[in-house]
């Protein structure tokens, strides 16, 4: 299983491949929103991972484009992110976001949201 993770911030994107390969997911990182969305285009990911707070566009507005996609609309997003107000989570689900998930990472509840949606798109399975 492929995931794309997009995050502006180095040590977070390197902390999660390592946890993410380590459980056997092959793992593609943007540092921008932009870039996140060509890799989207073209490597076609089984699940993405975005934070929400990016400058330039963010990622309410990239889970938007990617949900408008007809050809990405199909990728589940889980937003992963530090705004953890109360209405944050429906304003991220409302964005397009299939799930959210807040930083400090709970690496557990994360892994068991990941599967759940992996396991729930057709054809696909745990890696």
């Amino acid at each position: 299983m492929k995931v794309l993770y997009i995050d502006d911030t180095e040590n977070n994107r390197i902390l999660v491949t390592r946890r993410l390969e380590k459980k056997g997911y092959c793992v593609i990182t943007a540092e921008s929103a932009e870039d996140g969305l060509a890799l989207a285009r073209t490597d076609n990911p089984d699940l993405i991972l975005m934070d929400l707070g990016m400058p330039d566009i963010d990622g309410w507005n990239a889970s938007r484009q990617l949900k408008a996609d007809p050809k990405l609309r199909h990728i589940p997003v889980i937003a992963l992110t530090a705004h953890a107000m109360q209405g944050d989570r429906e304003k991220a689900l409302e964005a397009g976001c299939d799930d959210y998930e807040t930083k400090p990472f709970d690496f557990p509840r994360l892994f068991r949201k990941i599967e759940a949606h992996l396991a729930a798109r057709p054809g696909t399975a745990s890696p």
